[in-house]
């Protein structure tokens, strides 16, 4: 696994202590402690459990894991070349991105679009015509141009002029789907603040 501290792959070693059941499920306690920053990467665990030598969850029967230590997502860093305005609501994104996948697509879909209106200056309009006009300025590569266009088409959002104007409207969304947003912001950021900001600065020398 990945520590959600350091984002340091490792064999993950489990401990599970079981904490008891309730009207919804059975719950746990499951521990991976990191060798790289001697950090515990804890969740609470929903399913079904069972009874060997003791109670306790099998991976098999884990309905639903959410993360307790560190509180939020293991997403990596936001880059330190990133506007703080939107630097914020990608951490946001992040962090309710375990407890509710609408709400962090409405956080990284607006986050996209002052994204593009700071980097890519694009004219203000709405989300799905932004991202046009990015698209048809021929400036970014091309597997990130798809995958920007690919945005509209999560929760149908481009189908619904109204959330296209409203970037914040909460539209169903599966968390693969919401993570996957995240994956595109962040390559954005390494290709306009990043890549970008260091070719500029090798050509004034």
């Amino acid at each position: 696994m990945k520590c959600m501290h350091c984002l340091v792959e490792f064999h993950a070693s489990k401990d599970e202590d079981y904490i008891g059941k309730d009207v919804d499920d059975h719950w746990s306690i499951f521990r991976y402690d990191c060798p790289s920053c001697k950090r515990m990467n804890l969740f609470l665990v929903r399913g079904e459990g069972v009874m060997g030598t003791r109670m306790y969850i099998p991976d098999s029967n884990v309905r639903v894991v959410t993360p307790v230590r560190p509180f939020g997502s293991n997403r990596p860093p936001c880059p330190a070349e990133v506007p703080d305005s939107i630097a914020s609501d990608y951490r946001e994104a992040c962090l309710v991105l375990p407890f509710s996948a609408k709400a962090s697509a409405a956080l990284s879909r607006r986050c996209l679009q002052n994204l593009l209106r700071d980097a890519a200056k694009v004219k203000s309009g709405d989300l799905s015509k932004e991202i046009q006009e990015v698209i048809d300025s021929g400036k970014l590569p091309s597997q990130l141009a798809d995958s920007i266009d690919a945005i509209r088409n999560i929760g149908n959002f481009a189908a619904h002029p109204m959330k296209s104007k409203s970037t914040g409207e909460i539209v169903d969304v599966e968390p693969e789907e919401a993570e996957w947003n995240l994956d595109v912001i962040e390559s954005l950021f390494d290709f306009y603040y990043v890549h970008l900001q260091k070719l500029r600065r090798n050509e004034k020398h």
